[in-house]
């Protein structure tokens, strides 16, 4: 078992000559990273663990903060909650000065300002995440520092995370590969009788076994098209589709794939190879240097010689260290966003997951999800593997 605690800071390694390019391009002197993947990001993997799942304390929020000063790695704190003292005792922080004493948004937004404040009088503009920067932390970060311009910097580090190192890709190759094994191990142990609910309880032991944190799954079983866990009893005959995001060291792994219970007819044969076609035109057209906009133009365009197109949902985005992120290829999916990256180029380490259903109106929710990693040459599929239609107990 990989022991998730252990120093990982080559996995995500912080090129401070890239940051300083973007901070110069938006104005930035000053950065107050707060989102815990920006922070997770900028300090090379380390990600605290005990606030993961819960909050704690009740009276506020933990709040991790990284301040990096453009052209001086240096000048670079983490401030973080005081229980991480035991994992800078152990060199598990990155970062040249560390700081672990904040309980709350207050304390902790004030050890930045203070930090800030010795940086000296240049510093004007400071870029920080708004939709991770607590009310009372803004308040009182824009009380403390007087004369300064906050700005946002979502954008300047979402560029600095768009292309993925050689380790970071190593994990979306294990989260990826990992996810699919579980899924598969789930589908052979289903079987008539049991509930949607414990086929994600099975996911779960299944993903967890395998040193992913479980972080969802929608599930569609016979007929229906709702992906909700629930009490529906799966039936001799029904069609399963598993969608499961398991986190391997912060990153993502989001694929789907389909069982059933019994062997799959000719129809339904057919109609996942009208997926899988759909996901090969996307493939075809994923290259370093082809517009990021072409991968949706491209499945689209599948889409609309389909049959079934009435009933068809395709959709590609960016992931990583988030669900979806850079590169943003469309502006009409399901999450709504700008499409930055869809009349520019794609570059080689760039990830992006491209995921096809078809919602037919008798035979039940039909999908495919497949991540693509952007290679010199074209592109690799990590987890390509139970891509068919995948067998449950009651065929073996």
């Amino acid at each position: 078992m990989d022991n998730a605690l252990e120093p990982i800071a080559a996995t995500a390694p912080f090129i401070t000559a890239k940051l300083d390019r973007l901070m110069e391009e938006a104005g930035l002197d000053v950065l107050i990273a707060t989102s815990r993947h920006n922070v997770q990001y900028l300090l090379g993997g380390y990600r605290f663990f005990f606030f993961d799942v819960m909050e704690a304390i009740g009276t506020s929020r933990y709040l991790p903060v990284f301040v990096y000063q453009k052209g001086h790695p240096d000048n670079s704190i983490y401030i973080g909650n005081g229980m991480e003292t035991f994992e800078h005792e152990l060199g598990r922080i990155a970062a040249p000065i560390v700081k672990t004493g904040s309980w709350g948004t207050i304390d902790a937004i004030g050890l930045a300002i203070d930090h800030v404040r010795k940086l000296g009088g240049g510093t004007r503009r400071i870029g920080v995440e708004a939709g991770f920067l607590p009310a009372d932390a803004r308040d009182h970060l824009i009380a403390g520092l007087d004369k300064v311009e906050l700005r946002e910097a979502h954008f300047t580090l979402e560029r600095l995370r768009a292309v993925k190192s050689p380790a970071e890709l190593a994990l979306i190759r294990e989260a990826s590969e990992r996810v699919v094994d579980a899924m598969l191990v789930t589908f052979k142990n289903c079987a008539p009788g049991m509930t949607k609910n414990d086929v994600v309880a099975r996911l779960r032991r299944e993903e967890q076994e395998r040193d992913l944190v479980f972080e969802y799954c929608l599930i569609a079983a016979g007929k229906s098209h709702n992906r909700a866990p629930s009490s529906q009893r799966l039936a001799e005959g029904d069609v399963i589709s598993i969608d499961s995001g398991g986190n391997y060291r912060g990153y993502i792994g989001d694929l789907s794939r389909m069982g059933i219970l019994g062997e799959p007819d000719s129809e339904l044969c057919e109609l996942l190879q009208e997926i899988e076609d759909i996901q090969q035109a996307a493939r075809r057209v994923t290259r370093p240097g082809a517009m990021g906009g072409d991968v949706i133009a491209s499945g689209e365009a599948a889409v609309r010689s389909s049959p079934h197109r009435a009933v068809l949902d395709f959709t590609a985005h960016g992931i990583g260290l988030v669900s979806h992120e850079a590169p943003r290829l469309t502006a009409t999916g399901p999450v709504p966003y700008s499409p930055y990256d869809a009349d520019r180029p794609l570059e080689s380490g760039m990830v992006i997951s491209v995921e096809t259903a078809l919602l037919h109106p008798a035979r039940g929710y039909i999908k495919l999800e497949d991540t693509l990693i952007v290679s010199e040459t074209g592109w690799e599929a990590p987890g390509d593997h139970g891509r068919e239609w995948n067998a449950t107990r009651s065929n073996a």
